[in-house]
């Protein structure tokens, strides 16, 4: 008996791009199309038609161009939409030039640090629109900058976070959404030895330099203090009852309001020309605000090798290493940041352990001049006797 063979269905499946249980599946709605907001006058131009609270807000986009239009038609709607739930509104202008941002910048009176800067970085982006900075543009400033005399990254670096500040203000008074150069990664510089003044030097240089001159160096080799800090300092800020000076006038937060202890030189100078009030550093009467050209002076008439006047500062600190001072007192005597925790927060350097600070750095300073003096003078001769003479005399 053959067995019969039943023929396949060809219905089984239904035809492609169809759900398996499309005869089951209702038909989705049509959808229904938004109502336009655009209205086309018989001249050709677009007008847009909002409704906003039961009110129909009328506007001419006075363009005949159907995709112009619409975008103008988003943006008018956003706007009732923005008034109507009162969220806030910025006018940004990114196209306003550098120049002119520099301008209201310096209205707002910034520090003279800034205006420094600007002078550098002004005459290269002053023409740049400031929603354009970018990195390549602060690549070609680098260059540039390395391109006029020799530099190092790190005074390229301060024009670039001075040229940023700048722009995070922007940010602050609403003229930028954001800042470009936020997330710009600066170079890194390299080490370099830093000259640590010598005792010998130290004494060349004080007697090659005037009287005002040599004020303001023992100053700063006795405590520390940056020349910003030195220059505007009052006499009011010394306390001779305790021997120590109080810097009100810093660079960095952490270096307001510090105590520092007189070595006794200094101490002694200062007793001599002591007043009530006014500045401690001046020359005939008069502020100091610069003192470059009269440490060139003093370095030139010294002979002696080249040093900044910021190097005086990093002497103080080497010399406070080499008496034996922790990392921690040398940071509260110069006003450095020690990178404080909860723990930090209720804890501080005493009074006591910076003069006593202090202290060992003026033993330190004793024996470097006492050992500095036996070497100009030479060994001493052995002490002889003569014996021929007292011989002579015993006959």
């Amino acid at each position: 008996m053959l067995s019969v063979r039943a023929e396949r269905p060809t219905d089984v499946l239904p035809k492609s791009g169809r759900r398996l249980d499309s005869g089951k599946a209702k038909r989705t709605a049509e959808r229904k199309e938004n109502r336009m907001s655009l209205w086309r006058r018989p001249s050709g131009v677009y007008e847009t038609h909002i409704m906003v609270d039961g009110v129909r807000y009328r506007k001419s986009t006075g363009s005949s161009n159907k995709r112009l239009a619409q975008a103008i038609d988003r943006k008018h709607e956003e706007e009732l939409l923005a008034a109507r739930f009162q969220v806030e509104q910025h006018n940004f202008k990114p196209s306003m030039r550098f120049a002119e941002l520099a301008t209201r910048f310096l209205a707002e009176g910034p520090k003279a640090w800034h205006k420094e800067r600007l002078k550098i970085t002004l005459p290269f982006f002053g023409n740049h629109e400031i929603g354009q900075f970018n990195k390549p543009l602060i690549r070609q400033f680098r260059n540039y900058r390395h391109s006029q005399k020799k530099l190092t990254e790190t005074t390229v670096n301060r024009d670039i976070e001075s040229l940023r500040h700048i722009l995070f203000w922007a940010v602050d008074q609403g003229i930028l959404p954001s800042n470009p150069l936020s997330r710009l990664k600066l170079e890194k510089p390299r080490r370099k030895k830093r000259p640590v003044m010598s005792v010998a030097d130290e004494a060349q240089i004080i007697k090659a330099s005037a009287l005002h001159l040599q004020w303001i160096i023992i100053c700063a080799l006795d405590t520390g203090m940056r020349r910003g800090e030195i220059l505007s300092q009052l006499w009011q800020d010394i306390d001779f009852a305790r021997r120590i000076i109080s810097v009100t006038h810093s660079k960095t937060a952490e270096g307001e309001h510090r105590e520092i202890p007189l070595t006794k030189r200094l101490f002694e100078l200062l007793s001599k020309e002591r007043a009530k009030e006014g500045l401690i550093f001046t020359f005939k009467g008069n502020p100091i605000t610069r003192i470059k050209t009269a440490w060139k002076g003093s370095l030139k008439r010294s002979a002696v090798q080249h040093y900044r006047f910021k190097d005086l500062r990093s002497t103080f600190n080497s010399r406070l290493i080499e008496a034996g001072i922790i990392k921690d007192v040398r940071k509260e005597l110069m006003g450095h940041s020690r990178n404080e925790d909860t723990n930090d927060l209720y804890s501080h350097i005493e009074l006591p352990t910076l003069r006593e600070a202090i202290r060992k750095l003026e033993e330190w300073h004793s024996r470097e001049l006492q050992k500095n003096r036996e070497e100009e003078d030479g060994p001493n001769p052995p002490e002889t006797t003569d014996r021929s003479a007292g011989a002579g005399g015993a006959a």
